[in-house]
């Protein structure tokens, strides 16, 4: 079993925070709470640990991690954005959204689409994963805790370290996560497109085009 704590999911406490900290610095992976589902996660660019999750996970090579960011100013540094693009950010962060957007230098090109050079990026709501960016001082790469061969993500503190084994450092037990994913935008050209749909309104997307819809003719339902 990996070490776990059980921490408050509204009012997280700081030295619980600036354990789970210490152990992303170190190299460490953990699972931790967002206002979606509970994720996996590291520091930006640690590749070990990035490996450690595509393991975990059972990812292809080519599958890209999301970048949790703490806010919009955070965003602007790994992402080239527009003021149409800023003003769509701004009314929809933080929140259960991912969105995809052109990559700026500052992303490692291995963290990219080879083809695009875009990225996904969030700004989470939850009050643990904001905690702990803002103690990190820094965005962390992440992927949704959906192991292989379940049929929805874990969304019990408990259940995830229980489903984890040892496999990751540190588990932080919020108590009961969803077990819906983030709705993914492409915000990388115009009109923006529904990649993924999850949680998270996207009427507020003027023209929007169901990228599900037209690839599959139906409703996609996350």
């Amino acid at each position: 079993m990996p070490q776990s704590i059980q921490i408050h999911p509204t009012h997280p406490q700081r030295r619980l925070i600036t354990q789970a900290v210490a152990v992303l610095r170190s190299g460490g992976v953990i699972a931790y709470p967002t206002d979606s589902c509970y994720a996996l996660g590291c520091c930006i660019g640690d590749k070990s640990a990035m490996e450690r999750i595509r393991r975990i996970r059972g990812l292809a090579d080519g599958h890209h991690f999301t970048l949790m960011c703490r806010d919009l100013s955070e965003i602007a540094t790994y992402a080239r954005v527009d003021n149409a693009v800023y003003r769509l950010l701004r009314a929809h962060t933080p929140g259960p959204y991912t969105f995809v957007l052109r990559a700026s230098r500052e992303v490692p090109r291995r963290l990219q689409d080879p083809k695009r050079r875009t990225i996904g990026l969030r700004v989470p709501g939850n009050p643990v994963a904001q905690h702990l960016l803002d103690a990190l001082g820094e965005p962390m790469m992440s992927v949704t805790l959906h192991l292989p061969g379940d049929l929805y993500p874990t969304g019990e503190g408990h259940a995830v370290a229980e489903a984890l084994g040892g496999a990751v450092d540190l588990v932080i037990d919020a108590g009961t996560c969803g077990i819906e994913p983030t709705s993914v935008v492409d915000l990388s050209e115009a009109p923006p497109r529904l990649l993924r749909r999850g949680l998270g309104d996207v009427s507020g997307f003027a023209g929007i085009e169901d990228a599900e819809l037209e690839a599959t003719g139906r409703v996609p339902r996350g």
